[in-house]
């Protein structure tokens, strides 16, 4: 096929934030490899949600969110990205 940047990638996948260590905001990057609901949520250390970044329905594609932290207190976060069949999730440090 053609290749540009457009094309579908054939699996799921969930990349590691850059920066990090970040502060205040960092970007998230993600593939689908067809369209999906999607939830994307970052936790803090004690499992408390922190902050929804994705919640519905997204092309197939990469995409790429930015999780802007400035309201939160340094220290290890996680992030996990919930499709129809995949699940994955990454850890990340605010360090102010």
């Amino acid at each position: 096929g053609v290749n540009n940047n457009n094309e579908i990638p054939d699996k799921f996948e969930l990349s590691q934030n850059y920066p990090n260590p970040f502060n205040p905001s960092t970007k998230i990057s993600f593939s689908l490899p067809n369209q999906d609901n999607v939830n994307l949520t970052v936790y803090d250390i004690t499992g408390r949600e922190a902050a929804v970044l994705v919640n519905g329905n997204l092309e197939a594609g990469n995409h790429e969110v930015t999780f802007n932290a400035s309201g939160l207190s340094s220290g290890i976060y996680f992030y996990t990205i919930r499709t129809t069949g995949f699940e994955s999730t990454k850890k990340m440090i605010l360090s102010k």
